[in-house]
């Protein structure tokens, strides 16, 4: 096994509990890290349920700051080496808590990062979702969604399921290709929010930033 393990961020949004939408998001979390075994790459995940954060997520965008919780959540997420995110289809598109926590964070905070995209919804009517509506908001953000998106339709839970394109298959297909995206990458290093050199550039201190502003 490698040495630095690799961390996987998941986001549900589901809004009961339990959820269809966490459930394909722990299988496809479970099937990733089971590919990533096959390299021989240790995984860490994470999983966030966007409900025990909606009413931080609604304080951020009306404050414009986020409470330590969410914002600890925040860092997790963008400091992954890659991100399982999954959201219910509320009126063609993905729901509104989705669209909140994405709207709180920076712009360019998931830029070239790994995302395996999955929903779900009560009918496969839906599924066109993933293309027309979540996988333009990824590249809005500069993500790189891996090929495969995972959409889940109520019947795909049951005895009725679709046997053309079984929901196993198609959650194992993008769990590989989210996997391979993962190994192809450099783990991301941990790295001190709060060291200028970081943001200021190596060396530098915000003294340097002073001196600079007062024109020294």
């Amino acid at each position: 096994m490698t040495s630095v393990p690799r961390r996987i961020a998941v986001i549900s949004a589901g809004l009961s509990n339990p959820s269809s939408t966490r459930m394909l998001a722990d299988r496809l979390a479970a099937a990733t890290a089971k590919h990533l075994a096959e390299h021989d790459v240790q995984t860490e995940v994470d999983v966030f349920e966007l409900r025990d954060y909606a009413h931080d997520i609604t304080n951020n965008l009306l404050t414009g700051f986020a409470p330590p919780a969410l914002e600890s959540m925040i860092n997790a997420v963008v400091s992954a080496d890659a991100v399982i995110a999954v959201t219910p289809i509320f009126s063609t598109s993905y729901s509104g808590l989705f669209k909140s926590f994405i709207d709180v964070l920076d712009p360019d905070a998931l830029t070239g990062k790994p995302v395996l995209i999955g929903a779900n919804a009560g009918t496969a009517r839906h599924s066109l979702a993933i293309d027309y509506a979540i996988r333009p908001l990824f590249a809005y953000l500069h993500a790189e969604p891996v090929a495969t998106g995972v959409f889940a339709a109520s019947s795909d839970w049951g005895a009725t399921a679709d046997q053309v394109a079984p929901l196993g298959e198609r959650i194992e297909r993008g769990a590989r290709e989210l996997a391979e995206a993962i190994v192809r990458r450099q783990p991301v290093e941990d790295a001190d929010p709060y060291d200028p050199a970081n943001y200021l550039g190596e060396g530098r201190s915000f003294g340097h930033l002073l001196g600079g502003l007062a024109g020294e």
